[in-house]
Order: structure tokens, then C-alpha cells, then sequence
């Protein structure tokens, strides 16, 4: 069983959060809430999973691109919608994250510094 996927705050993402991700993507993109939450949820596993099995550093674009290919396989859902939902899904990502260092100076430090 995988662990729930952890916020910036290192607490558990809640269903909350999660929705409001699947809400931005479904707004962005022309696919259906069910299929945008599916994608999210299964790249979310496997991101969970990998933070708790590696200690390896990876760029952003290594670690999208892997779960991408980890997300199509498991969903079967055609190469160009789940790139699509995920690119989104990570802007959104990007956004909050800019939010929560403007926010919280100090809280979010860049690993390479």
C-alpha cells in the first residue's frame, strides 16, 4: 500500500488539495474530471513512492518525464493527454509552490543551495 502524498509541510496532501488540482486541470484542458483525476492520482503514487524508495536527486524535467511514462502505462490512456494533464498538474504545482515561498520565506529552499 503507498503513503499518502506529502505537502510542503511534510503532512499528508488531503482529498482538499488533491481536488482542487484535479479542478485546475479539468478547467485547463478539454478532458473529463474522472479521467484528469485518475492521471493525477496515479502520477501522485508513483511520485509518493519514489520519495519513499530513492534518495536520488532529480531534475524536474527527469522526474516528469518518468512519471509520464510510469502514468501511461498504468492507465493505458494515449501518450499526448496524459503529458497534456500532467504538464498542467505541474504548473499548478509550479504556482503553488511560488505561493507557498513568497508566503513562507525559508520554508522552501532550493536543494541545490
Amino acid at each position: 500500500m503507498l503513503k499518502s502524498p506529502r505537502n510542503c509541510e511534510g503532512q499528508a496532501v488531503t482529498e482538499n488539495e488533491i481536488n482542487r488540482a484535479v479542478q485546475y486541470v479539468t478547467a485547463t484542458t478539454s478532458y473529463g474530471r474522472e479521467t484528469v483525476a485518475q492521471i493525477i492520482r496515479t502520477g501522485l503514487a508513483e511520485l509518493t513512492a519514489m520519495a519513499a524508495s530513492s534518495s536520488r536527486h532529480f531534475t524536474r524535467e527527469t522526474l516528469l518525464e518518468y512519471v509520464c511514462y510510469w502514468t501511461i502505462k498504468r492507465t493505458a490512456l494515449p501518450e499526448p493527454m496524459v503529458r497534456e494533464v500532467l504538464g498542467c498538474a505541474g504548473r499548478w504545482l509550479d504556482e503553488l509552490y511560488e505561493t507557498l515561498a513568497h508566503e513562507h520565506q525559508g520554508l522552501l529552499q532550493d536543494p541545490d543551495h
